[in-house]
């Protein structure tokens, strides 16, 4: 048996037959979609490859998405199922706190826990990421597991991971930042007008921070290998790898890709991204996420 439990909410947007694959626990947040006043809600728990697009074609013709934050309910039914299955400790992983206050209700809920099941212990671990990000620090805790390392030194290991993880966010429409108030309204109208593409990142707070408004996709995709020639991919067990995750856009995914594979020798995994973190960049979005070298602090002062 396992000497811990790797468990995630839905945010990862790791693919469920991934998630049974490697054994990890998961918890799917919720999400509407609103269209001429009437509501549609879903779990953020998607198995297949078509329901994620017709979400995005959804959006794209005219269905508003809503998101909310794992609750403190959630929390202590996904831990309380997690103790009765004979898990003493688990690590455990949320949305970034520069997004959200997840990880406050996460510890909140693993100290109540302790009232009932006194032998079972929470390391939550801030990503300070999401989507696909967050995704790779899962995996990295389940070969951690894998190699029956502890859940201290899974944890203490992976809070320094954190910090290596480098994310080039290119959303395709200015006009989602603008609803998350990154852009304003007239810099999203003339942004379109002109065909801007922003290059978002993970700052080393977890919060997203727009890096540089780039002129058109292509141009946007030679900076990604900016990015990449100053903070090269880290190798894990002698395999490098990198992720490239799109919201319906596989073609540019592909193109991203192609490059990201020349320059590194990597190819990249492509995948899509799920509908809680895909509702705030919209659809033709392509991205690129590695652990790099480098620190997210020295990757900006190189470029920034």
């Amino acid at each position: 048996m396992a000497r811990f439990a790797v468990s995630t909410d839905s945010t990862c947007d790791l693919k469920s037959a991934f998630i049974k694959e490697r054994d990890i626990w998961f918890v799917p947040l919720t999400f509407t979609m609103e269209k001429d006043g009437a509501i549609e809600e879903y779990l953020d728990n998607f198995t297949q490859e078509e329901e994620y697009v017709a979400f995005y074609e959804k959006v794209s013709a005219g269905y508003f998405p809503r998101t909310a934050k794992l609750n403190y309910d959630a929390h202590m039914q996904h831990f309380t199922a997690l103790a009765k299955a004979g898990v003493k400790e688990v690590v455990h992983f949320m949305i970034s706190s520069g997004l959200a206050n997840t990880i406050t209700i996460t510890q909140q809920a693993a100290e109540d826990m302790k009232k009932e099941y006194p032998d079972f212990t929470v390391y939550a671990v801030d990503p300070l990421s999401a989507t696909v990000g967050q995704g790779v620090v899962v995996e990295l805790a389940a070969d951690c597991r894998d190699k029956d390392m502890s859940a201290t030194e899974t944890y203490e290991y992976l809070m320094d991971v954190r910090n290596r993880v480098q994310h080039c966010i290119i959303p395709n429409d200015l006009f989602y930042l603008k609803k998350g108030g990154r852009v304003s309204a007239v810099s999203a109208a003339f942004g379109t007008m002109l065909n801007i593409k922003p290059m978002l990142s993970f700052d080393t707070e977890g919060k997203l921070k727009v890096l540089e408004k780039c002129k058109g996709m292509k141009k946007a995709f030679s900076r990604v290998v900016e990015h990449l020639n100053v903070a090269p991919l880290e190798s894990f067990d002698g395999k490098r790898f990198a992720v490239i995750v799109h919201t319906n856009n596989e073609k540019g995914a592909e193109e991203l890709a192609a490059l990201v594979e020349e320059r590194t020798g990597v190819k990249p995994r492509i995948t899509i991204m799920g509908p809680v973190i895909g509702s705030h960049v919209g659809p033709g979005s392509v991205s690129c996420c590695w652990i790099s070298t480098k620190t997210r602090k020295e990757l900006f002062d190189a470029l920034y």
